[in-house]
């Protein structure tokens, strides 16, 4: 499908923002395009714009603020996250989810921010921000706001952001740093890497959290659980936060045995 639409490139929030608050743009924004390219083609999105945030300073880069909290700008792409090696240091969990998404070269360009702006129910960066509590900043002209990524999924290919919105970093707090955690993915891999179901575990210290994606209309996560928590009311934890339906992928009954069984097996893993 040929789609029409303007490029616009600039070089500062400032810019950015003026261009996301005109009125009438059905605009999209462009970070590392692996989405968005392949909706335009298919005629999901028909955008009269689309603004490239590359060029904005900063927005490329991982930091770590004055509290000692990870900060990821909105064109980080998952590579750069996985080389950088405090992340991989102190941030397992958060390496353990981004290598699994789908392959390197894909990887090379897509971006973290992208991956839940994109906000698919089978995000697999979502378990691990889900596990380590990130906070979503969100920028427009009329200031900013921070949410939980918890509260920033709203349903199927749906968040909270509004017209002129944009999430100009996701951030991490120190407090998660160094926390065990694990991370397994059920996919399809005739094709296309199509996520099935995705199970992450965080060792918090006294306690431990499951967050799961491809299995209710949003990633989701359990509450902290006592750590002596038994295996079956782990599982019962588990199964009253996740909505599994049948799809072209699998059915609802495959999906709600893999997330128990993968809960099962990383419970014990990280709990050991």
């Amino acid at each position: 499908m040929i789609v029409q639409f303007s490029y616009k490139a600039p070089t500062s929030m400032e810019q950015l923002l003026s261009l996301l608050g005109k009125d009438g743009a059905t605009y999209k924004l462009l970070a590392g395009g692996t989405d968005l390219l392949v909706g335009i083609r298919n005629g999901v999105y028909a955008p009269t714009q689309v603004i490239d945030l590359k060029k904005i300073p900063g927005f490329d880069l991982i930091s770590w603020d004055e509290k000692g909290d990870l900060v990821m700008g909105p064109a980080v792409t998952i590579n750069a996250m996985l080389f950088d090696k405090r992340v991989q240091e102190h941030f397992p969990l958060l390496c353990a989810c981004g290598k699994d998404l789908a392959s390197y070269q894909i990887r090379n360009r897509a971006t973290v921010v992208g991956n839940i702006v994109n906000a698919s129910p089978c995000s697999d960066m979502a378990p691990a921000l889900l596990c380590l509590d990130a906070r979503v900043r969100i920028e427009s002209l009329q200031g900013s706001r921070e949410v939980a990524i918890g509260a920033f999924f709203t349903g199927v290919k749906r968040t909270v952001l509004g017209k002129g919105e944009l999430v100009s970093a996701i951030t991490i707090p120190s407090s998660m740093a160094d926390k065990a955690g694990v991370y397994r993915k059920l996919k399809r891999i005739q094709g296309h890497d199509l996520g099935i179901v995705g199970v992450a575990v965080v060792n918090l210290g006294k306690s431990a959290r499951v967050a799961v994606s491809s299995s209710a209309p949003t990633p989701v996560i359990t509450p902290e659980l006592p750590l002596t928590l038994g295996l079956d009311k782990m599982l019962k934890e588990v199964e009253a936060i996740i909505r599994p339906i049948s799809d072209v992928r699998c059915s609802k009954e495959y999906r709600q045995f893999m997330v128990g069984e993968y809960a099962k097996r990383l419970w014990m893993e990280v709990i050991a």
